[in-house]
């Protein structure tokens, strides 16, 4: 036996062999997920992904409503002054109408009492005119005192434009041709002053100092303040026409 040694036979490289696995340190490798050294328990404990459940849940198919959202208010718009100033433009009107009612009515303050006034509109050639003079008298008591008030101001107004309006027709029947003027016998320089006095109650309101102050013809009078306006001149004109 020779006691010259052997050549060592040489260990293939790893790209003449590529299914060749390494040989590494056992202790380099990684066994399991505890050689990774995490806590278990802490992953345990919280789902790694949260499932969508809706509320109320939809059924196979099915098709839920979205719940409608409000629509924000939009914020108060500031008045000013407007309100005191309706207020006073009420207060006018429906006083001088107090007033006026109550001559014809009990003839206070050097007024013609219901007498006198019934006298007056079977002079205008008007008919039935014993329950007109009553009608008449208690009709401008109660749309001032609906003025003072602001209590269903719209038609208060237009009641009020309606009497103007035969005011006006009754003095131009006593005396044809246009007398404007106060200061002259048949001048309805008051009447027209008050009859458009009336229509600007109409169509502005009575603002928010009155009884109707909460409703939107007090604040924002549209469509039914011309309905009213069209329903006292419509008035007016047909009680001229129609009843005498």
């Amino acid at each position: 036996m020779s006691d010259k040694a052997k050549d060592p036979v040489p260990e293939p490289e790893p790209y003449e062999n590529p299914t060749l696995e390494l040989n590494r340190p056992r202790s380099s490798m990684l066994e399991s997920d505890d050689d990774l050294g995490l806590d278990r328990a802490a992953f345990d404990s919280r789902p790694t992904e949260q499932i969508y459940r809706p509320d109320p849940p939809i059924a196979p198919g099915g098709y839920v409503e979205p719940e409608p959202v409000a629509p924000a208010e939009p914020p108060k718009a500031r008045r000013g002054t407007l309100d005191l100033g309706l207020l006073i433009l009420r207060l006018a009107v429906g006083a001088t109408m107090i007033v006026h009612g109550l001559q014809k009515l009990t003839g206070w303050w050097d007024g013609p009492g219901l007498d006198g006034f019934e006298a007056a509109v079977e002079s205008a050639g008007y008919r039935y005119s014993g329950i007109l003079a009553t009608v008449g008298a208690i009709g401008e008591v109660a749309a001032g005192v609906l003025l003072v008030l602001g209590l269903l101001t719209p038609l208060a107004a237009a009641a009020v434009v309606a009497i103007m309006i035969n005011a006006v027709l009754f003095k131009h029947n006593l005396e044809p041709g246009l007398q404007y003027f106060a200061a002259e016998q048949s001048g309805v320089e008051f009447e027209v002053l008050l009859g458009a006095a009336a229509v600007a109650i109409v169509l502005t309101g009575p603002g928010r100092i009155a009884v109707d102050g909460a409703r939107g013809w007090a604040t924002r009078p549209f469509i039914g303040s011309f309905v009213a306006l069209l329903l006292g001149v419509a008035g007016g004109v047909c009680l001229w026409l129609f009843v005498r």
